[in-house]
């Protein structure tokens, strides 16, 4: 699978190595050169310097040929127009981008593009463990059809049903 992500920072760096470590095809695009360093010189994927919605640069990432394009700037403008720019223009199958304001997301639903709300995930994640002491962690998605829920149980429950 091919992936292009713009923006090189902890999130899109540490996407970028994972994706590469398990054999896929990464080119990551950011407008900062000395931001591309995080990848480390055992990174094998492709690097390009430039804004992560300009047609130029996404050409010279292969967006043409991606399955995925990942916007993960840190610039909630940049990311919807850069996921809109791949699934309009260049028929990307399935593209996602950064949220960071929660103010925005209706602007992402109403365009129709794919988001993680990055605080929203955040606080999920420190609220359950401080309210609900049993749950290492629980999100809900947008949808809120799907739930994750990861509970530690005590040896007093060992041989009950689930429903139980």
């Amino acid at each position: 699978m091919l992936v292009v992500i713009a923006g090189c920072g902890r999130v899109g760096s540490d996407l970028a190595i994972t994706l590469s470590e398990e054999g896929h095809d990464v080119s990551v695009i950011d407008e900062e050169p000395d931001s591309l360093v995080r990848l480390g010189a055992t990174f094998n994927g492709k690097t390009e310097t430039g804004l992560a919605y300009d047609v130029r640069v996404l050409r010279a990432a292969d967006i043409e040929f991606a399955d995925v394009f990942v916007a993960v700037t840190s610039n909630d403008n940049a990311n919807v127009m850069a996921a809109q720019v791949a699934k309009e223009v260049f028929g990307v199958p399935k593209t996602i981008a950064r949220l960071d304001d929660p103010a925005r997301a209706e602007v992402y639903r109403a365009l129709n593009v794919r988001y993680v709300a990055g605080a929203h995930l955040v606080s999920r994640v420190i609220h359950e463990p401080l309210v609900e002491a049993d749950f290492d962690y629980h999100l809900t998605f947008a949808t809120g059809n799907v739930q994750i829920v990861h509970i530690y149980m005590t040896p007093a429950v060992d041989g009950k049903k689930t429903g139980d």
